[in-house]
């Protein structure tokens, strides 16, 4: 059996036990342990060459904060959330985490500051992850939080290491039998203007809105390839052959095809939940927003909080008069960069 490298540290805090310190029982999939010793600390893991799950080592730091399921979180705000005049709260945890006053204070109205804070630092940051979470919390002098979840995120890195498996194993099924592979190859014969036989249809941006939001499209369609910023945008119901899976052709098109993605914002589009994978996908390709990859936009008014998860990116808006004049022109700009 391969065993666990034991390492310590001045926290000594035990982390990837089974599940408990002294438990003697078979480890998981993806946590072995010593006979002498189980406990590994949240802010000095070693790495190993292939992710972060291997039979041998798991690295807390490669384990993205998204292994983290909902009961974690939730705890994590009943420590943080309640203001102390001694112990860190969840505004000391943003502060270390990056963020700045202003977006501190604005977080205030959330009912679940912690978990607000814990969305937004993995949408907008690279080192977002279960060991720079853990490494947060034992700077803040928070051990009694590491301490009393230990349990439960052992089990949700477990969780989510055995997933990782399970989708590198070889599949069931040949490609062939899943009705959401398109049957023409995977970049061609998906846009109205692909040459099966040659190079696929690329595009400047790909538009994602809601019908509801459709006017709006035409009229960015107009101003952005009917003028001489000659793009070209992706418009789903416009480009978009039918027959194949909304899903598997979306993300082909936002991750192959597209440089960049213009995401309409409104009322309706919070609702969308096509908007809502397509916003995600785009995210996850671009962490921290390093390629300038999505580009939000509002054209009209918002009775809804705009949302969360977009807050960190600069917004091109179009209700305020005074720099509607410069709005297709930086529209234009960020979406001609290489």
């Amino acid at each position: 059996m391969s065993v666990f490298k034991i390492i310590k540290t001045e926290a000594h805090f035990g982390f990837l036990a089974p599940f408990g310190k002294h438990r003697r029982s078979s480890p998981p999939p993806c946590v072995t342990h010593s006979a002498a010793n189980t406990s590994l600390p949240p802010s000095d893991f070693r790495k190993h060459p292939n992710m972060a799950c291997a039979d041998s080592e798991v690295d807390l730091e490669k384990i993205p904060l998204v292994a983290l399921n909902m009961t974690v979180r939730k705890k994590l705000g009943l420590y943080l959330n309640p203001k102390h005049t001694v112990a860190a709260d969840w505004m000391a945890l943003a502060e270390a985490m990056g963020f700045t006053y202003l977006e501190i204070k604005n977080y205030e109205v959330s009912k679940n500051p912690t978990g607000t804070v814990l969305e937004d630092w993995q949408a907008r940051s690279t080192e977002a992850s279960v060991g720079k979470l853990l490494s947060v919390l034992s700077e803040l002098d928070r051990k009694d939080i590491v301490e009393d979840l230990r349990h439960l995120i052992n089990e949700d890195v477990r969780k989510y290491c055995d997933n990782l498996k399970k989708k590198a194993e070889p599949p069931l099924q040949v490609p062939e039998v899943d009705s959401c592979v398109p049957r023409t190859p995977e970049r061609s014969g998906i846009t109205v203007d692909d040459d099966p036989e040659g190079v696929p249809e690329m595009f400047d941006a790909f538009i994602c809105y809601c019908q509801s939001d459709f006017a709006f499209v035409h009229e960015m369609i107009r101003e952005l390839e009917q003028t001489d910023y000659k793009l070209k945008l992706c418009v789903f119901d416009r480009d978009v052959l039918p027959g194949s899976c909304v899903w598997t052709i979306t993300s082909e098109l936002i991750e192959k095809r597209c440089k960049r993605m213009v995401v309409v914002i409104s009322d309706e589009y919070l609702d969308s939940d096509d908007c809502d994978f397509q916003t995600k996908f785009a995210l996850s390709l671009c962490p921290g927003a390093r390629s300038k990859r999505l580009i939000p936009v509002i054209y009209k008014r918002m009775t809804k909080p705009f949302p969360s998860i977009l807050r960190f990116l600069t917004i091109c808006d179009y209700t305020r008069p005074c720099t509607q004049a410069w709005f297709w022109t930086r529209l234009a700009k960020a979406l001609s960069l290489p």
